[in-house]
């Protein structure tokens, strides 16, 4: 598989992981976190806002892989 396909179907790829991330973490913050104190508002969101990142590291090795 050519470079450029790799990247395009990891960019679609992305693209989804990251619309159905946000979805699930609104609905955890609307379900779970909402009526919580701002401090645990706070940690949730730091929290959310890194955890994403982690599962995409395969991914973006996939992308990058010049075999």
């Amino acid at each position: 598989m050519s470079a450029r396909l790799r990247k395009a179907l990891g960019a679609i790829a992305l693209l989804i992981y990251l619309c159905a991330y946000i979805a699930a973490a609104a609905w955890a913050f609307e379900a779970l976190v909402a009526p919580a104190p701002l401090w645990a508002q706070m940690l949730y969101f730091a929290a959310a806002g890194l955890v994403w990142v982690a599962p995409l590291r395969p991914l973006f090795r996939w992308m990058n892989n010049s075999e």
